[in-house]
């Protein structure tokens, strides 16, 4: 079952199936379009795409197409009857390939010179009959590939989504962790190393906006989206506040790294700077790796929010004593503290059960 829920499958699955049913409805069909049945199987595979809507859409886009290459070879083809083929073929794909740049035919656009080629080549006999084969044919399987990508289980593309959630929130987490440790050392790596290490989380970051993203197409026109419109409303917020927090972590980073405030006199606390932005960062990556509430008793979570706000306390308190407003590293000190704050406050880090004085991100 599990083999089941990957996108992948499912269509492979929902490709079958429409090719066969459409093959077998169009062999039921008169001997003058039943003879050329392996037409409509086309038109199922290429209507079964990864959503309900891009399954409609590629559907109409590619018989549109069809069509246009279909008219505009015979038109062309009626006007240079006196020409050599050679020139009205390439009178004909050169006009197709103007026609492909209308961009209401997105990524279907290259059939208009396929299906133009296809008639000029064998089709010119009898123009009408030859469209109704092909195209109508190819429009039955493409009916047929929506109504079975409707209902034959509709993605939802959830399974793909969250596991690169959950990728995406190690790397964040592992992120600030690696920052932390290396203050807890007094030093940071150089600049250009980590800007090495953020690519993989820019890599993270593009593909987990693109699930999302997904899962929002995936949403229109199916019939499972009220049943899994709980689950997509979280994946979508989670999604975006962990891209908010990826944006805020790279700018708190890049100062942590450039301007090393943990070096610069602001060490009025025990341990220094250093430790105490290091514990801000770790209980904001505690929290990062920490999601979900398990219920509405004290949990892990608690514990983590809990952890990052008496950070947060600390670092807050550093900030306040410090007494060289004039040195960059002290805006350095405020910007991430600020950051860290608003990281929290992006991924609604508060605490549910609060004892008396606690502190809450506000």
């Amino acid at each position: 079952m599990g083999l089941l829920r990957r996108p992948w499958v499912q269509r492979g699955v929902r490709a079958a199936v429409a090719a066969g049913l459409a093959w077998q409805i169009a062999v039921l069909l008169p001997p003058t379009l039943s003879d050329y049945a392996y037409y409509a199987p086309l038109g199922a595979v290429i209507a079964v795409h990864p959503t309900v809507a891009d399954s409609a859409s590629a559907a109409w886009r590619t018989v549109a197409a069809m069509f246009l290459g279909f008219g505009l070879a015979v038109g062309v083809y009626e006007v240079t009857r006196g020409v050599p083929n050679a020139l009205t073929i390439a009178l004909i794909v050169a006009i197709a390939i103007a026609v492909e740049q209308w961009r209401l035919l997105r990524e279907q656009a290259s059939w208009v010179s396929f299906a133009a080629v296809l008639m000029i080549t064998v089709g010119t006999d009898d123009p009408a009959s030859y469209v109704l084969r092909y195209g109508g044919l190819t429009l039955l399987g493409a009916a047929v590939g929506v109504a079975v990508t409707t209902v034959l289980f509709p993605p939802m593309l959830l399974t793909r989504a969250v596991e690169q959630l959950v990728v995406t929130r190690a790397l964040v987490a592992a992120h600030l962790e690696d920052v932390a440790a290396a203050l807890r050392l007094g030093g940071t790596p150089e600049p250009a190393e980590w800007e090495r290490r953020g690519e993989a989380l820019d890599v993270a970051l593009d593909r987990l906006r693109r699930e999302e993203q997904q899962v929002e197409r995936a949403r229109k026109a199916n019939p499972r989206a009220r049943r899994w419109q709980g689950r997509a409303t979280s994946i979508r917020e989670q999604s975006r506040a962990l891209d908010r927090v990826a944006v805020l972590i790279d700018d708190l980073t890049t100062l942590v790294v450039e301007f090393q405030p943990h070096r610069r006199g602001l060490d009025r606390v025990d341990d220094g700077t250093g430790w105490v932005l290091a514990d801000a960062l770790e209980g904001l990556a505690g929290v990062v790796r920490t999601p979900y509430h398990r219920g509405a008793e004290h949990d892990a979570r608690d514990d983590a929010i809990a952890a990052a706000l008496g950070a947060l306390d600390r670092l807050t308190h550093l900030l306040r004593a410090s007494a060289v407003p004039d040195d960059e590293g002290f805006f350095a000190l405020g910007a991430v503290t600020v950051g860290v704050r608003r990281s929290l406050q992006a991924l609604e880090a508060r605490v549910r059960h609060p004892p008396a004085g606690a502190s809450s991100v506000g």
